[in-house]
């Protein structure tokens, strides 16, 4: 528990996570498709990051399909109660593993009713509408009648929460304008810095932002100034990329994935390491070069 402390709290909806979380998208088969290779050790990550003091995951019914959550329900119902599970809706599977739209009010309400069925749950903590527009990358586009049918959904008492996913900064102002939005889950990392003005501007709301992909996800970064660093600080790169978002700004939340007890450690002990200026100059510099 010492370890996700150091890093410490921010709210997320009416309660406070500590800021190093769980991301449960590796759980699934590869390609975040089908079962995993190793149920078993599914849920033991899934329960050790508990043991280890985590109290926000971060899930989704379109991960297996329908996998992650039934692990999730499986390995730790009856959940704690500081426990806060994240979901996303807006996309479904095909059959060939593609990732396609799942945006109108009967999917988006299905979906809902997907996670809360599959999680065990009466009532869903924070639901992120994931846009897609641009299934990798946000882009324009009114997201009026998606986030208006979630909003519903929270009104008849499905959702306590709603936050976005994969969004503009203009589509946070119009959301907003619709319902109260809890946190924002978009792409940032050292190499990808495009959320630098919205990440302060979430902050200064008092909104918690998520960055996924910490080490850029499908596409890995390379960088020797990371692989530079770690070394001298005897860790590895990934826990330097989460120490550096930690460092970036108190409203980042972390959901780091894995399906490994080994990485699970390594992550959960990035929330311990401090980097100093001198560091973090060096860092700041892959995102500008």
């Amino acid at each position: 528990m010492s370890h996700l402390k150091q890093a410490g709290s921010f709210q997320l909806g009416h309660r406070k996570v500590h800021r190093m979380g769980y991301g449960a998208m590796q759980l699934a088969g590869p390609g975040v498709f089908g079962p995993p290779k190793d149920h078993a050790a599914a849920l033991a990550v899934l329960r050790a990051a508990l043991e280890a003091g985590v109290d926000h995951i971060d899930t989704s019914d379109f991960y297996g399909p329908h996998i992650t959550n039934k692990i999730i329900r499986e390995a730790l119902q009856p959940y704690a109660d500081d426990l806060v599970i994240v979901t996303k809706v807006g996309a479904l599977r095909g059959d060939d593993a593609s990732w396609n739209p799942a945006q109108s009010p009967a999917q988006l309400e299905q979906a809902v009713h997907d996670n809360l069925r599959n999680l065990g749950l009466d009532v869903l903590e924070v639901v992120n509408l994931r846009v897609m527009g641009d299934v990798h990358a946000p882009s324009e586009g009114s997201i009026e009648l998606q986030f208006s049918t979630l909003a519903k959904l929270q009104q008849q008492g499905f959702i306590r929460h709603l936050g976005l996913s994969n969004v503009t900064a203009t589509q946070v102002i119009e959301a907003q304008r619709i319902a109260p939005v809890v946190c924002v889950q978009n792409q940032f990392n050292l190499a990808h810095r495009e959320d630098d003005a919205l990440v302060d501007a979430l902050g200064a709301q008092g909104i918690a932002y998520v960055p996924f992909f910490p080490l850029g996800g499908f596409t890995p970064l390379q960088s020797q100034t990371l692989t530079d660093v770690a070394a001298r600080l005897d860790v590895v790169p990934m826990q330097v990329a989460l120490a550096w978002l930690l460092a970036r700004a108190p409203n980042i939340l972390l959901i780091p994935g894995t399906s490994s007890l080994g990485h699970l450690r390594e992550n959960l002990a990035a929330a311990e390491l401090k980097l100093d200026e001198k560091t973090m100059a060096e860092l700041d510099g892959i995102g500008n070069s």
